[in-house]
């Protein structure tokens, strides 16, 4: 048997679960960002691949596997930052649900919105250092035509 819905709950239910739907958009944002680095990656990781398999002066292809080295982590810090930022969606969306349903058919899930809203921020977070730490290390190997001493 469904409860009848009282209209002014609905109301204040989808007022509460529009605020989660901010972080959502920033995730969003930021997926596509790491996602479009991720690419970059992989494309200098094919780039490299494939000149080494064409034969280089073994000195660059020294330099190519270093690179491809540097190249493996930011990649795996991207795909960690796009785990992490999956697991936030999916947090907020679990925050959002619990909220809509919490007010409008009183279903006591505030611990629930709780614990799923702080850990979508948690994640978010940890996505955020993953990504810094990729832009470090993809400026780190950059040296800006600097000459050598």
């Amino acid at each position: 048997m469904l409860l009848p819905l009282d209209a002014d709950a609905v109301s204040h239910g989808i007022q509460l679960s529009i605020a989660p739907v901010f972080l959502l958009t920033a995730v969003s944002g930021m997926i596509g960002a790491v996602a479009g680095r991720l690419a970059r990656i992989i494309d200098r990781a094919r780039f490299l691949e494939n000149s080494i398999e064409s034969g280089v002066d073994p000195a660059v292809q020294e330099k190519f596997f270093t690179e491809l080295g540097d190249l493996r982590r930011r990649g795996l810090l991207a795909n960690a930052s796009i785990a992490l930022l999956t697991l936030c969606a999916v947090s907020i969306g679990l925050t959002i649900i619990v909220l809509f349903v919490g007010e409008t058919l009183n279903f006591q899930g505030l611990r629930i919105s709780i614990v799923s809203f702080l850990a979508g921020v948690a994640c978010f977070l940890l996505a955020l250092l993953c990504f810094l730490v990729e832009t470090w290390v993809a400026t780190r190997i950059l040296n800006f035509a600097r000459p050598k001493h």
